[in-house]
């Protein structure tokens, strides 16, 4: 499932399915889906290819090779072991943690985490930002599940500040980071700025664990390996799904004793899955493969960046914003002064009728008389030059504005 259709899945519905003004709205909102995902899977050229647009037949094939990646002849995993517990073993090692625990969902593994620090630290609060997955995408799970008390160390579309961990009014437990910040354009604080609100957190005498679903992409960005990004942290999570291309799974690693507990949790949660090697093997399938790749979409993501930005201020639009200027990891926002259904049938009709998808999420209101999208760079936009990007951006532009 893509981010966006997560995030469709998760909202709570406005009215009753069946009743009022709500149902129109959502069949309207499904046939775009659909007629998007068509423009999606039909066209020549687009910037990233999401796993959610293939066919059953295609997703399998991303276990061609698998021979390469773990032996086969192996008896096949029950409960964890196997090949889950190699998957674990190469995360951990790749995240310089001692220990790691492979868990169906992304969801739970943190509110796993999260509860067993609880646990240790005796306060059940956790702060985190506003615009955090957890409280923007999870039906309030921490505090009806879990028995977790979120509290909002800020709304700002910006990573938290080490001001802003200090001097937050009541104590808190666990601090949690979401690196990147989707929400707020896929951003990503400086070092210095990562380090300072970590010791923060330490002097307050909180444990700190990081969201890292994207955390893989984010090496580019703080010019260091992912363990010593993650090193910063008491425990991390991250995903196998949203980068890597897998088919699901997420891991959670840090010290083994969390993890020895974490995976009691997960019995308990019920995610003590029978058998899991298919999700295992395209997670080790997405280390080997794609994981190298990353740095060069987070590369490339700037090259698109400047070429859009370049090409909507050509285009004449009265205003218009790529953010952040220079992409973090190899997705980013834009922002453009029309409606979101304006901007959405112009992509479409782009796409449906070159063959070009240059903007292929949803288009959101991002405030009055503003249309908010996401792009995101993968193996497919490494063929598109700046000249590509500025002569769709015009072909774009030209349907926005008929």
């Amino acid at each position: 499932m893509s981010d966006t259709a997560e995030r469709n899945e998760q909202a709570e519905p406005a009215e009753p399915a069946g009743h009022g003004p709500a149902e129109p709205d959502r069949q309207r909102d499904e046939l775009r889906r659909k007629r998007r995902v068509a423009a999606l899977r039909d066209a020549r050229r687009v910037l990233a290819r999401p796993g959610f647009t293939a066919t059953l037949r295609e997703r399998i094939a991303l276990l061609d090779g698998a021979d390469e990646l773990y032996d086969l002849d192996e008896p096949s995993d029950m409960y964890g072991n196997g090949v889950v517990a190699a998957l674990e073993e190469r995360t951990a090692a790749l995240l310089g943690t001692e220990a790691a625990a492979f868990f169906p969902t992304g969801t739970m593994a943190q509110q796993v985490a999260l509860r067993c620090w609880a646990g240790r630290t005796g306060n059940p609060v956790v702060a985190l930002h506003g615009l955090g997955h957890p409280e923007r995408h999870e039906r309030n799970a921490f505090s009806r599940v879990s028995g977790l008390r979120p509290v909002r160390l800020t709304d700002a579309p910006r990573p938290p500040t080490a001001d802003e961990v200090r001097g937050f009014e009541e104590p808190f437990g666990t601090l949690m980071l979401e690196l990147p910040l989707r929400e707020a354009g896929y951003l990503l604080p400086t070092w210095e700025e990562l380090t300072d609100v970590v010791e923060a957190a330490r002097e307050r005498d909180a444990v700190v664990h990081f969201d890292g679903a994207r955390l893989w992409e984010c090496t580019a960005h703080f010019g260091r390996p992912l363990a010593e990004i993650a090193g910063l942290a008491d425990s991390v999570y991250v995903s196998f799904y949203k980068s890597l291309k897998g088919y699901g799974g997420a891991a959670l690693a840090g010290p083994r004793t969390l993890v020895e507990e974490a995976k009691a949790w997960r019995h308990r949660y019920g995610g003590q899955v029978f058998q899991q090697f298919p999700t295992a093997l395209s997670a080790l399938a997405g280390l080997e493969r794609e994981l190298p790749r990353l740095p060069s979409y987070v590369a490339h993501a700037r090259v698109v960046a400047a070429a859009l930005r370049e090409g909507l201020a050509s285009a004449g639009l009265p205003w218009a914003r790529v953010h952040p200027g220079v992409p973090h990891t190899h997705e980013f926002q834009v922002w453009l002064p029309c409606a979101p259904d304006a901007a959405e049938e112009a992509a479409l009709r782009q796409a449906e009728e070159t063959g070009a998808m240059l903007f292929s999420h949803p288009w959101d209101e991002g405030g009055p008389g503003l249309a908010l999208t996401e792009v995101s760079v993968g193996e497919a936009g490494l063929e598109w030059t700046a000249d590509d990007v500025r002569a769709a951006v015009a072909g774009f532009v030209a349907r926005l504005t008929a």
